[in-house]
């Protein structure tokens, strides 16, 4: 039996990737982190990823949540890191 743990690898994606997707959408982890895996391997899905972290940051900054910005911020970074086809 996989493990939440096994699928995050699977996917190409960080947990941190995944609860911005979560956050984003309004979903739970598991949906998030299924939708990820489908997005991840599309050029178009790529895109929306990153769209969606850059979303997720604007909405914390827009509330005060310094904390949260900055940690979503560390997380756009490591998602340009490994799909530097976005850059």
């Amino acid at each position: 039996m996989l493990t939440i743990q096994d699928c995050i690898e699977l996917s190409e994606l960080t947990e941190e990737e995944i609860l911005a997707i979560a956050e984003h959408e309004h979903i739970p982890e598991m949906a998030a982190l299924e939708m990820g895996s489908y997005l991840v391997h599309t050029p178009e899905g790529e895109q929306r990823i990153h769209a969606m972290i850059v979303d997720d940051i604007a909405r914390a900054r827009a509330e005060g949540d310094l904390v949260r910005v900055l940690s979503l911020k560390m997380c756009l970074k490591h998602y340009l890191d490994k799909h530097a086809n976005l850059r």
